[in-house]
């Protein structure tokens, strides 16, 4: 018995210091009175600095989304920009607190790095870019062309395989950096260019002449990419994945920046819920009852945030495919808050 006693008396314990340690990084974000979010170092609607160093991205919406809900100010974030190489160890180290730098979610990362995927804020797949003046219009013409890729990726292994598949010759020019990447790809160092869909009409949107760029149709791969946290602190994984949650949930009700205080008087008790009208959904988190009213007001939905940043109206030209809401044949799925 006495025995007994210990053991509870030490799983008490080591309940206690686990319930410490799992709050800890809400409690160091609210003593610093910033979230750290790690960002590339400059891609093109999802996460970039202007000339005035006021950083802007479909991945930097969710940081201020996160900033939103714990500060009521989306403003309170910090931007550390990360090559491939050291993003995953500055997460590790704790020098952020939020990786959303066009990550991919893959196995081996979500088991093997003591890290936790929150969601997928983009569907994508790897695609290859060309000269319009090669006259190439297919990926399988591609054997043995110089192709400009960024080490340390998922980019590079899905690119092997794609070649190795297909019995095509592989040669690379490989480089740390992203911006190394697309200076060689610019500087005629290579034929090809090749990472995420998505990222190569980023770049793309900043050539001298856009339309001298062809993006070939093969998508290679499946790319889920989204934000990450370190494993071991529940509060923080649930406070990121349900701002995630709130921001496609804001956007499946049609509760925008614009409307999200008339949407205070509605009928509809999903959005009550959503708005914190109704219950006190964002207690068991930490937050305040408005915390998805906030992460609106200031930042706004998913769509909003989309369309803003990549969408068919900037100079990226993105349509929504994958990356519609479920109720209108696309992936994008909240989980209900209820």
């Amino acid at each position: 018995m006495q025995k007994m006693l210990v053991t509870f008396a030490a799983a008490a314990s080591l309940g206690l210091v686990a319930t410490a340690a799992q709050a800890a990084t809400l409690d160091d974000v609210k003593a610093k009175d910033y979230v750290q979010c790690g960002v590339t170092g400059g891609v093109a609607g999802f996460s970039a600095p202007d000339a005035n160093n006021v950083w802007a991205g479909l991945e930097v919406d969710f940081c201020r989304a996160v900033a939103a809900a714990i500060f009521n100010d989306a403003g309170k974030v910090r931007y550390t920009p990360l090559t491939s190489q050291e993003r995953f160890a500055a997460l590790s180290a704790g020098e952020i607190d939020i990786l959303s730098r066009t990550t991919t979610w893959t196995m081996s990362r979500d088991t093997d790095l003591g890290i936790s995927f929150v969601g997928t804020m983009y569907y994508d797949g790897q695609a290859f870019m060309v000269r319009e003046a090669d006259g190439i219009t297919s990926a399988l013409d591609l054997s043995g062309a110089a192709i400009c890729i960024e080490s340390g990726t998922t980019t590079e292994l899905n690119a092997a395989d794609y070649f190795a598949a297909n019995n095509l010759e592989f040669n690379t020019v490989v480089f740390v950096d992203q911006d190394e990447v697309v200076k060689a790809y610019e500087d005629g160092r290579c034929d090809v260019y090749t990472t995420d869909g998505s990222a190569l009409a980023s770049e793309r949107s900043r050539f001298a002449v856009p339309g001298d760029h062809v993006i070939l149709p093969e998508i290679i791969s499946k790319e889920p990419l989204g934000p990450v946290v370190r494993q071991g602190d529940d509060q923080w994984f649930k406070i990121n994945r349900w701002v995630y949650f709130a921001l496609l949930e804001a956007e499946e009700l049609g509760v925008t920046s614009a409307n999200v205080d008339e949407m205070l008087g509605s009928d509809n008790p999903a959005i009550k819920r959503l708005l914190g009208v109704e219950g006190d959904f964002g207690v068991p988190l930490g937050l305040t009852k408005d915390w998805a009213y906030q992460i609106i007001k200031l930042v706004g939905n998913y769509g909003e945030s989309f369309e803003r940043n990549v969408g068919t109206a900037t100079d990226i030209g993105l349509e929504r495919g994958l990356n519609a809401l479920w109720t209108n044949g696309g992936l994008q799925y909240a989980a209900p808050i209820r």
